[in-house]
């Protein structure tokens, strides 16, 4: 897409638009179609991304410790019973009773599971930024893609580590809050630990929209896109929590439950993304700011 001219700046009163003409973007790129494909290859690759964090966050904060927390957060959306069976899976994948070989064909296997799903979600990006690719196979920018899909592993172990360290500490701060201040400043803490999650979601999503499509894009349009795609993505993490813990789709499917309560979990997240990305485009496009096909590895 190339950049038009800018007629016109941002004001609160455009929004309306924006979201009408978001959704009907959206609407038009069959994002249940894309959510489904990256939901099926994040199953597959959910053993190979709980390793690589774990051992990854686990280095500096105790795998024991991120295990747990990890837990925790899983049942906050999806249930104690899938919370229970991920962490059996967790579990499984510290066996360390294996030969070198083993390992070695273990650790490739990992790394190349964990980022099928980045790279399955870069090809959604693409098609929802109209980014078009030569008919070509191109060798170095399956490897360049792949690399890049690792690369983000580490960034959310990062982040992730970051996370924990502000969630302790948030919640050393309310413990000292509700023993010696009024009861008003807990909610405070309250909104603090929400401003922290769409801030590191936000930085997230941002470096999801600028590196991992094969698309040029300035960064005030990133951030615009990530910041409302994050908030979406918080609010969303809590009705799909309601939803989970008061449904609870996965009980129909008896042992299998876990597998379809995260198919629809991430089925369901990334329909916000998808949204958050279109509304990114669509801003792009309305502003004269532009998203363009990058053609260093394109060709």
């Amino acid at each position: 897409m190339e950049p038009q001219k800018q007629t016109d700046k941002f004001k609160i009163n455009h929004l309306p638009s924006l979201v009408v003409d978001t959704f009907k973007a959206w609407n038009a790129d069959n994002p249940f179609r894309l959510s489904a494909v990256v939901a099926y290859y994040a199953v597959l690759s959910m053993p190979g991304l709980l390793v690589i964090i774990i051992n990854l966050v686990g280095f500096f904060w105790g795998v024991e410790i991120v295990q747990g927390q990890l837990t925790d957060e899983i049942s906050s959306v999806l249930g104690r019973d899938a919370a229970a069976s991920i962490k059996s899976m967790m579990l499984d994948t510290q066996n360390e009773e294996k030969n070198t070989i083993a390992t070695i064909l273990g650790i490739g296997t990992l790394i190349f599971g964990a980022t099928g799903v980045f790279y399955h979600l870069q090809i959604s990006l693409n098609q929802i930024w109209e980014i078009t690719s030569n008919d070509k196979i191109n060798y170095k920018k399956i490897v360049l893609d792949r690399a890049r899909s690792f690369a983000f592993i580490l960034v959310i172990g990062f982040l992730l580590l970051i996370s924990f360290l502000v969630t302790a500490a948030i919640s050393a701060l309310n413990s000292y809050i509700k023993s010696t201040l009024p009861n008003v400043l807990v909610y405070i803490a309250f909104a603090l630990d929400f401003i922290v999650s769409v801030g590191i979601i936000t930085l997230l999503f941002a470096l999801i929209f600028k590196y991992l499509p094969d698309a040029k894009i300035n960064w005030k349009t990133v951030w615009i896109g990530a910041l409302i795609t994050s908030t979406l993505f918080v609010l969303g993490k809590s009705l799909l929590g309601f939803y989970f813990g008061t449904a609870d789709p996965g009980s129909t499917y008896g042992a299998a439950g876990t597998i379809v309560l995260v198919l629809l979990w991430v089925s369901y997240s990334c329909l916000i993304l998808f949204f958050g990305a279109e509304f990114t485009w669509i801003y792009a496009k309305r502003y004269g700011l532009g998203i363009k096909r990058s053609t260093k590895v394109l060709g």
